[in-house]
Order: C-alpha cells, then sequence, then structure tokens
C-alpha cells in the first residue's frame, strides 16, 4: 500500500493538500476546497480508506484542516466522512480531528458539527490560531 499525496492548488480551482500515510494510518487534509469535480478527488480519498483497512491497517486519524469549502465539496466530504464511518463500525479504530480557527470563524466550528451530526461518527472539534498566512 502507497501513501496518497497530493499537492494543494490554488488555480482557478481551489484543491486542498492530501497527506494519507499507509505505515501510520496518520492522514490529513487542508486548505481551501473549491474543486470542479469533487467527487472525483474525495473519492480517491474514501477508496485509499478502505483499501488501507482491507490490507491490514487498524486504526486511521484524519486531521482536516479545511480554511474553505463550497457546497459541492461539502457533499463530497460528507461522503468521505460516512466511509469512515463504516470502517468505524467495522471494528477499526478511526479518530477525525476537525481544526476550526479561532477567535472569530464559528462556520467552520459548525460545519464539523454538522458533519458530525448527518454522518454519525464521533469528531473532535480542535480550535487553533489563525497565521497572517492562512487568512
Amino acid at each position: 500500500m502507497e501513501d496518497l499525496t497530493i499537492a494543494g492548488s490554488r488555480d482557478i480551482y481551489f484543491s486542498p493538500s492530501v497527506n494519507l500515510k499507509a505505515a501510520t494510518g496518520v492522514c490529513s487534509i487542508s486548505g481551501e476546497s473549491y474543486l470542479e469535480e469533487p467527487y472525483e478527488f474525495y473519492k480517491k480519498i474514501a477508496t485509499w480508506f478502505t483499501d488501507y483497512i482491507k490490507q491490514g491497517g487498524k486504526s486511521i486519524v484524519l486531521d482536516l484542516k479545511l480554511s474553505y469549502f463550497n457546497t459541492s465539496s461539502s457533499r463530497a466530504i460528507l461522503e468521505t466522512l460516512r466511509v469512515l464511518k463504516d470502517i468505524h463500525h467495522s471494528g477499526n479504530e478511526v479518530i477525525i480531528n476537525w481544526y476550526y480557527p479561532n477567535p472569530d470563524d464559528d462556520e467552520i466550528l459548525m460545519e464539523g458539527e454538522d458533519f458530525q451530526e448527518e454522518c454519525g461518527i464521533p469528531i473532535n472539534m480542535i480550535e487553533y490560531e489563525l497565521q497572517d498566512s492562512e487568512s
């Protein structure tokens, strides 16, 4: 099993940085997600999670630190989280950390809470200090 790494870009459309580690199951998705084909993009990630477990992976830790995502990306992210819910319900450890900037961005926090409610898997809400380069 190989890592899945996708460099984030900010061209016409914005894609997040993706780093899924096969050796550890520690994964991250960060940046902005404004994609032309969000379902294709996130399907690769969901498939990697499924294949990782099929090939003997026992746990997945996913750090989500998205500063912006559009509605179609939101739906694709939700589908990816549902795949993780299925993996969790099959007896594997799945930890999802949803990072949101402080102090004033309640919108990203609320989106994380909505994802948790809609997909039915626990998500850790973690506040972080927004850096000048991230705003």
